[in-house]
């Protein structure tokens, strides 16, 4: 789409004294197809030309008429709308669905830059919870998209593996625990001892006092606090990483806050030799009432290090130990004051990277309306909802084609894909209330819905394959109007993925699967494709092929996997 689009700029930009690629951002998709396949709205040229917009159209239709690809160009009430010619345009887009390597949706606009995405960040010794799912596929989904986007991507898994907890977690542990049933469950096991802590303390104050003591034992290197720990992380991680199994879900790095315990002196010095930090309450911060935000706190008034000191440290990691000329936080909305503080912090101390920092924020993960706290034992497994899923995809799959192969291998992709696409679909922003009659769906716009539509199609072209059909668009061929909506769909799938990338928004690629679902469900009930006659037939399979192709993209891209049964 993009060739053709700037081809009609470059054949108006010297008579609108624009720049070509501003043009091309001007033409729209006429929200009635029968308006045309594409639209410039002139009024915008009006006061520079001196011309009213009626004009300007009639005049640009005459230059558009010789563009490459254009098949009629006419003015209307201030509107030039565009027509393309259908069958070289057909076969354009389908090749390159079929024969590319990226087929329809990389331009590699990333190529040469370096991101660091930070996602998923559990914190050790806490239940992997529903909540946690938004950050884990956004992130995951942002790392593919921007890949194929030509970035180079590198995914950090920041885990919770400092503080104040960790000396609650281990005075509970020797007070309550049981190192069998550690083994045996790890995380649930020490979440149970976790909040028994504070149930205990609610009636026992001195409980506090004990974990902090434990806390400032681990922070001085008592081999007994520290053997804890490290076993809690060890056994914590094991358990996370049968969730991102499931999920699909791999990282690049694995780094604990305890990490940067070395570093964040480094950070300190140099805000104090900048005059950045001044005296407030006892404490160190950087005054930031100039930018309309409250003091960022650097060091508390007991002279411990807090989060802000911590997130500056692992930026400037980050950016000089894995390259990153861009820093991307996948963090619920409720931190996004941090992030804005953290990030002019960095902006003040000279970091050039300062202006890629980005705050990928999300709406808040509820379930069945209710709020979630960890502290209080509130809390739903994702594993757990993950395996109901699973069950329910093997039940549907077991009713409805009982005869299925690896019926268990299908269950585990459209149950996982179920629970992925629910949230994905959604605009990150927004809350996701989770609810299981949601989530385990399976009709509508949902994830198996989106992976039998790929099924389908792989199950036309199985049925095809013993002929031996060249898998290319007839060049004699014109397609219909439900062929046309299909192909002129593909035609956009770049554009979705750059849209995705610029708002940092999966929700964009969800949206668009489910529109090539529907405009191909249309074509497939509509128009015989092995019984028709060439070459139509030899058309609607290569059609079909771009379809499968352009789907298994769309879901590769949200973490999803593509059934070629189902």
């Amino acid at each position: 789409m993009k060739s053709v689009k700037r081809a009609i700029a470059q054949a108006i930009a010297e008579v609108v004294a624009r720049p070509v690629d501003e043009i091309a951002r001007m033409l729209e998709y006429p929200p009635n197809p029968s308006l045309g396949d594409l639209a410039l709205p002139c009024f915008q040229f009006a006061r520079e030309m001196r011309k009213n917009p009626a004009q300007i159209a009639e005049e640009l239709a005459a230059r558009v008429r010789e563009a490459a690809g254009v098949e009629t160009a006419e003015a209307e009430k201030g509107f030039l709308n565009i027509r393309l010619a259908r069958a070289p345009f057909a076969a354009q887009v389908v090749g390159q669905a079929i024969s590319s390597v990226h087929g329809l949706f990389s331009q590699e606009r990333g190529r040469g830059r370096t991101a660091v995405i930070d996602y998923s960040s559990p914190n050790i010794a806490k239940p992997f919870g529903v909540g946690h799912l938004r950050s884990t596929i956004i992130g995951h989904a942002l790392k593919r998209m921007m890949r194929e986007d030509g970035w180079k991507v590198e995914g950090v898994n920041h885990l919770g593996d400092w503080g104040t907890q960790f000396g609650k977690v281990i005075a509970a542990y020797l007070k309550w625990g049981n190192e069998d049933e550690v083994r045996k469950d790890p995380v649930k096991e020490l979440f149970r001892l976790y909040v028994r802590f504070h149930q205990e303390a609610e009636s026992s104050p001195e409980l506090e006092d004990e974990g902090r003591l434990w806390f400032k034992k681990l922070e001085d290197g008592d081999p007994e606090a520290t053997r804890l720990w490290r076993w809690f992380i060890d056994e914590s991680l094991r358990a996370f990483k049968q969730v991102y199994d499931l999920l699909g879900v791999e990282f690049e790095h694995y780094i604990g806050e305890s990490f940067y315990n070395d570093k964040m002196d480094a950070i300190v010095r140099e805000l104090r030799e900048k005059g950045l930090l001044v005296e407030d309450q006892g404490a160190e911060v950087v005054d930031l009432s100039a930018y309309d935000m409250p003091p960022c706190i650097i060091v508390k008034s007991d002279g411990t290090s807090i989060y802000a000191t911590r997130d500056l440290a692992a930026a400037d990691y980050r950016h000089k130990a894995l390259g990153a000329d861009t820093l991307l936080y996948v963090v619920g909305a409720e931190q996004k004051l941090h992030f804005q503080q953290v990030f002019k912090v960095l902006e003040l101390m000279g970091r050039d990277y300062a202006k890629n920092c980005v705050h990928v924020q999300f709406g808040l993960m509820k379930f069945n309306g209710q709020r979630l706290s960890t502290r209080r034992g509130h809390v739903v497994y994702l594993e757990d909802v993950l395996r109901k899923a699973i069950e329910e995809a093997r039940a549907i799959i077991e009713e409805k084609n009982p005869g299925l192969e690896n019926k268990d291998a299908i269950a585990r992709q459209v149950g996982v894909g179920a629970v992925i696409f629910n949230d994905l679909k959604t605009y990150r922003i927004h809350e996701v209330d989770f609810r299981y009659e949601d989530v385990l769906n399976f009709d509508g716009e949902t994830g198996p819905y989106v992976q039998y539509t790929h099924a389908r199609a792989s199950s036309v072209l199985r049925k095809a394959e013993a002929d031996a059909m060249a898998w290319e668009w007839a060049a004699d061929y014109q397609p219909d109007d439900a062929e046309w909506a299909l192909v002129f769909l593909l035609a956009q799938a770049n554009e979705s993925l750059e849209r995705a990338i610029d708002a940092y928004d999966p929700s964009v690629i969800a949206r668009y699967a489910l529109q090539l679902c529907h405009a191909f469900n249309r074509f497939y009930h509509d128009h015989p494709i092995l019984q028709a006659e060439d070459p139509a037939r030899q058309s609607r399979l290569a059609l079909t092929r771009a379809l499968r192709e352009a789907l298994a993209k769309s879901l590769y891209l949200l973490g999803i996997e593509a059934p070629e049964e189902m």
